[in-house]
């Protein structure tokens, strides 16, 4: 059974599977971005200046060449090989990888062969991506995603990375979803406690509650589950987010590709629609999960997509706790979600719709946050809210209501995205992930790139998101064919998180100027040879309010992106500006994930999708892990 070129990332598949027309007139488009928010009079210039930066940063020039680096780390050179890096005084450890046994009973790891489906629920996950750890009662529990799976490493090789059964699918789905893991330190550093009661597996087979509006509504309700309030699984679950009280948000992004269908779509008008906006189509990712098991065959259940796509709540103090997915927050590709209490003790929610063109949300709770109270209401009574950026450095957030959209509220629930475009929201370079700065009232957004951004199509109109949403230059997302990405930075008026109405920034554009001497693809001033990067993706910031970013861009060292090396963590000062590279992933390698120890004597970093032999030598399959990264004098890292 052949199989079809698999694409490198979900942009590219729906550029296959959702195609517009190719880009044409570049030059023009470019010219009239430039001209239209002054780069050429000065007022943002790019390379020798600073870009929206705001008049705190256009004074940065002087502020970084007189102020004392806040970095306790000498700048990491790029790296190109197949091995993790760090700065001179620290060091790291592979943690867990995927395979690596969470049980005594879970099968042995094979080299070559990888994980067999009998007790592929019993291992560490593969392809980590967002987590955060938790002490219960003195003991470090670490919750960690895995995004999605290699199929050409878990399956035998001449089915050429297609599950031709039952049995490779289960397999794909047990090693998909959330390892919760409680961890300890020893005389060789950091490792799983292995059969802890801690220790639990979520994936796409475990049961979930729905909650908030969409719970019950018809568009839920299944052959299985015909009150359309439980599911089963938690799909290619990305960043994550950490609640005041304790619990773990796992979040589900490219959903889409993991359904398809044996006898087409459904003609149904409202479905039709929605299967075009969030991307599904006949033939999914090459999971094939539908061919067996029609829970993933929309032409046998046409509403399980309107179950994936959410917010998923899990308590990692209780391994028998049911987890849930919150619909009052929106369904959409989410990237990972802050989380910050306002003034007031209101829970307020940013998150990011990753994909090209969309949007930025926030969620601002009915009822504040009281240590030891109830919380149920705390994620699903509230409004959620849609990003509008203005030219003036200024922006808002509206409100998705019935009245704002047209749509009834387990509509906007469930078809999120439309109703952000129906009040006009502001189409974004991919917003990933999203941080709040605990030391100021600022929140950051990684606007990854959007290489269809200021394209135009044969019949020179401006090239939309899957909503029709023309990809104009705008504000915040300044150029064209952007390859390189940038960060946002807002801060809320009243300094309250709660909010309506904002100030905003671009903290940095990524760019080169090694091979773009001036202009907007050159980056921001703080940009430069030393610690180039591009597709900054994931992001934390520290309680010491430094920022740190993760990539997962072009690690080619050709053209654009000569002399940046592989995808990297760097640390940022938003004071400053001041941006130094701290840790490189081996070859083919996204960084992503990032978060300490209790004593922050621990860094704990991701490292996924990474190309043999990491991180096992030569004639081991390449495995997703884990890496515990520490100062050599055992102080705080950082």
């Amino acid at each position: 059974m052949s199989k079809p070129n698999l694409p490198s990332s979900a942009d590219e598949w729906d550029e296959i599977n959702f195609p517009r027309p190719e880009v044409q007139e570049f030059d023009r488009v470019v010219e009239r971005a430039i001209s239209r928010r002054g780069f050429l009079g000065g007022a943002l210039a790019f390379g020798s200046g600073a870009a929206v930066m705001g008049t705190a940063f256009l004074k940065g020039s002087t502020a970084m060449a007189q102020q004392t680096s806040r970095f306790a780390f000498e700048q990491l050179a790029p790296q190109t090989d197949g091995a993790v890096h760090v700065p001179q005084g620290y060091s790291w450890k592979t943690l867990v990888r995927w395979g690596d046994a969470l049980f005594s009973d879970a099968p042995e790891f094979d080299p070559v062969q990888g994980v067999p489906t009998e007790g592929s629920d019993r291992v560490f996950g593969e392809n980590t991506d967002g987590m955060e750890l938790f002490n219960v009662g003195g003991r470090e529990i670490l919750v960690i995603n895995s995004e999605y799976t290699n199929n050409d490493i878990n399956l035998p090789s001449e089915q050429d990375g297609l599950p031709t059964s039952a049995g490779d699918v289960l397999r794909l789905q047990n090693l998909q979803g959330v390892s919760v893991i409680e961890i300890a330190e020893g005389e060789d550093g950091w490792s799983v406690v292995v059969d802890s009661p801690f220790n639990r597996r979520i994936t796409h087979n475990t049961p979930m509650m729905i909650d908030g509006p969409a719970a019950g509504h018809d568009l839920l309700k299944t052959q299985a589950d015909p009150t359309g309030t439980q599911s089963l699984g938690t799909f290619n679950n990305c960043g994550s987010g950490r609640t005041p009280w304790g619990t773990y948000l796992t979040c589900e992004e490219n959903f889409n590709g993991y359904f398809g269908s044996t006898a087409g779509l459904p003609e149904d008008a409202t479905l039709a629609a929605g299967y075009k906006r969030y991307g599904i189509n006949e033939s999914g990712f090459n999971y094939n999960y539908h061919q067996f098991d029609a829970r993933f065959d929309v032409s046998q259940n046409p509403n399980e997509p309107h179950r994936a796509g959410y917010i998923v709540e899990i308590d990692p103090t209780d391994p028998t706790s049911t987890p849930v997915k919150r619909t009052a927050l929106g369904r959409f590709k989410h990237e990972n979600a802050a989380t910050v209490l306002a003034p007031d003790g209101r829970v307020v929610v940013y998150m990011g719709d990753d994909e090209r063109g969309e949007f930025m949300y926030k969620w601002l709770s009915r009822d504040v946050y009281v240590p030891g109270g109830d919380t149920s209401t705390l994620l699903s009574e509230g409004q959620l809210y849609v990003a509008k950026f203005n030219d003036d450095l200024t922006g808002e957030w509206v409100a998705l209501t019935p009245a704002s959209t047209g749509m009834e509220p387990a509509e906007i629930a469930i078809f999120t995205r439309t109703a952000a475009s129906a009040v006009g929201a502001t189409t974004m370079d991919r917003p990933e992930w999203i941080a709040v700065n605990p030391t100021a009232v600022e929140a950051y957004c990684c606007l990854t790139n959007n290489s269809r951004r200021g394209a135009t199509n044969d019949d020179g109109s401006i090239r939309s998101n899957a909503g029709g949403d023309p990809m104009t230059v705008n504000a915040p997302n300044s150029r064209a064919t952007n390859d390189y990405g940038q960060i946002l930075r807002w801060r809320p008026h009243g300094d309250n998180h709660a909010a309506t109405t904002f100030e905003w920034d671009l903290y940095v554009m990524a760019g080169n100027p090694t091979v773009h001497a001036e202009g907007p693809y050159a980056g921001t001033r703080n940009i430069n040879e030393g610690n180039l990067f591009n597709s900054p993706d994931g992001m934390v910031i520290d309680s010491t309010g430094l920022i740190w970013i993760q990539t997962d861009g072009d690690d080619s060292n050709e053209g654009d992106f000569a002399g940046m090396g592989n995808n990297q963590m760097l640390a940022g000062d938003p004071v400053t500006g001041e941006i130094r590279r701290f840790l490189t992933g081996p070859k083919g390698s996204e960084v992503t994930g990032l978060c300490w120890s209790s004593d922050r004597r621990t860094m704990f970093v991701g490292i996924q999708h990474p190309d043999a032999p990491f991180p096992d030598g030569d004639g081991s399959l390449p495995r997703s892990a884990i890496v515990a990264v520490k100062r050599d004098d055992n102080a705080l890292v950082g």
